[in-house]
């Protein structure tokens, strides 16, 4: 006898074929189907046409959570957008005898030109940020949509000469709207797949979002043939805007990341370091916050022990060790040969280096060619470490002035035996030791190391050579 058995994309069982010869003599053979799974309730077949194949085994844990929010704000939006829609025709002079076709036709070509240009500059200032920071830029993309809804709604009000800025200005809103939301959703569609199955992913939300606009157009119908007051529409409006922002806002802490950037960098490593515990991507997704300023250092999401540049260029860290001469182009170094510096990380793809001079602790790191998702992690690492010693050597600095305060004692100035390189290179045999566990430790977590998210700006590589003197 032969058995053949068939699988879904999913790997569920969905029937066993079984054959066996015939009763007689004669030249054939009998299948029998001896278990078929492939009941499906209508319900369920409509929903294969929004989801991915596979689904639920196709897509992360978070897709199903993320796409029912994200449902739910792109309603709310739809119906908001007919609201400012109207708006802007009352603005551009629809039911107004003396308006111009061409007025309008103008005003049109001016807010399109506006939100290109807007487009171009804004990508080109902030492209490589957007993939890092997916979620903040998610929902500051949303926040972009609805201020232009607002200014929409807002323009009927001013003159016509003030109404053209406010309708530009809108449509470079929307045209940021753009330029976020498309990028982070990209980001966002890669991380929800699992199993390479991204084209196929982004086109099932192409059908959710133009299902969802369409019964948005046809609720949005109803709602704006019944609001006329400009109460009703003003409370109408800024209720959908409510919805939007708060089901957008839920989406996005919904998405447990699994690549470490800045924020979630702080938050692993600090916990890892000080607990011995490493937390999964679920876990950090509660704890972030959408908004993060960029570059910060913070212990356990608490509070800002200082700031770090990554990717940053050989000229700025020179001009952090001492003065420069516009005229000579040169910089005199005090205290410090900048052969030293490079000796220290001789063997490490990145230069460090701390500066306490600002108000606010500052480290700068310099990549070397060749550096890897996993080097600058480990960059990262030892400058959340070293900002972690400087805040709690200042905290004792500061306990031994206040105790010669009360014992009435004369202040005289703190003096340490520690040279400008002996906390670098303490932190970097911390460092160095206890690295490669840290690696082992966060991939058995569910952290992917292998992609690059510290950097949000187009940075440099720097390649170190010696020549003998002559």
């Amino acid at each position: 006898m032969l058995e053949l058995t068939e699988y879904d994309e999913a790997g569920v069982l969905r029937a066993v074929y079984v054959e066996s010869k015939n009763d007689t003599n004669r030249i054939g053979s009998r299948v029998d189907i001896v278990s078929l799974r492939d009941v499906k309730t209508p319900w369920q077949r409509i929903l294969d046409v929004f989801l991915p194949a596979g689904y639920p085994q196709s897509v992360t844990e978070d897709y199903i959570e993320y796409q029912i929010y994200d449902s739910l704000q792109a309603f709310s939006s739809s119906i908001a957008g007919l609201i400012s829609s109207r708006a802007v025709l009352q603005g551009v002079g629809v039911g107004d005898a003396s308006a111009s076709p061409t007025a309008a036709l103008l005003l049109s070509v001016l807010q399109d030109s506006m939100g290109r240009l807007a487009t171009i500059l804004f990508a080109h200032r902030l492209g490589t940020s957007l993939e890092p920071e997916c979620k903040m830029y998610r929902l500051a993309a949303d926040i972009f949509n609805d201020t232009a809804m607002i200014l929409d709604c807002l323009s009927p009000a001013f003159p016509k000469a003030l109404r053209v800025l406010v309708l530009s200005f809108s449509s470079i809103l929307r045209a940021l709207c753009g330029v976020a939301a498309g990028s982070s959703k990209a980001t966002l569609s890669a991380h929800f797949a699992k199993w390479g199955n991204l084209g196929e992913l982004n086109a099932k939300d192409s059908s959710q979002e133009t299902i969802i606009s369409l019964m948005g157009m046809l609720a949005g119908s109803v709602v704006v043939s019944w609001i006329s007051s400009p109460l009703a529409t003003w409370a109408t409006l800024l209720t959908l805007l409510s919805i939007h922002l708060a089901t957008n806002h839920a989406a996005v802490r919904a998405v447990s990341m699994k690549t470490l950037n800045r924020q979630r960098a702080n938050i692993v490593l600090s916990c890892l370091m000080d607990n011995d515990e490493v937390l999964t991507p679920k876990q950090v997704s509660r704890k972030e916050r959408i908004f993060e300023r960029d570059g910060v250092l913070r212990w356990k999401g608490g509070r800002v022990l200082g700031h770090c540049n990554i990717g940053t260029t050989l000229q700025e860290l020179l001009q952090r060790l001492g003065p420069s001469h516009a005229k000579t182009r040169s910089i005199h170094l005090e205290g410090l040969r900048l052969a030293d510096l490079i000796l220290l990380y001789e063997r490490e793809l990145y230069i460090l280096w701390l500066d306490k001079t600002t108000a606010k602790l500052r480290i700068y790191i310099v990549l070397k060619q060749g550096c890897t998702p996993v080097t600058q992690l480990k960059a990262w690492t030892q400058a959340l470490t070293l900002a972690r010693h400087a805040s709690q050597q200042q905290s004792r600095d500061s306990d031994r002035v206040t105790s010669r305060l009360q014992d009435g004692l004369k202040q005289a100035p703190l003096h340490t035996n520690s040279g400008p390189l002996a906390e670098l290179r303490q932190t970097l045999t911390q460092t160095s030791k206890s690295f490669p566990e840290y690696v082992q430790r966060l991939e058995a977590a569910g952290w992917d190391l292998s992609v690059a998210a510290l950097e949000t700006v187009s940075g440099t590589r720097a390649v170190v050579r010696t020549k003998e003197s002559s």
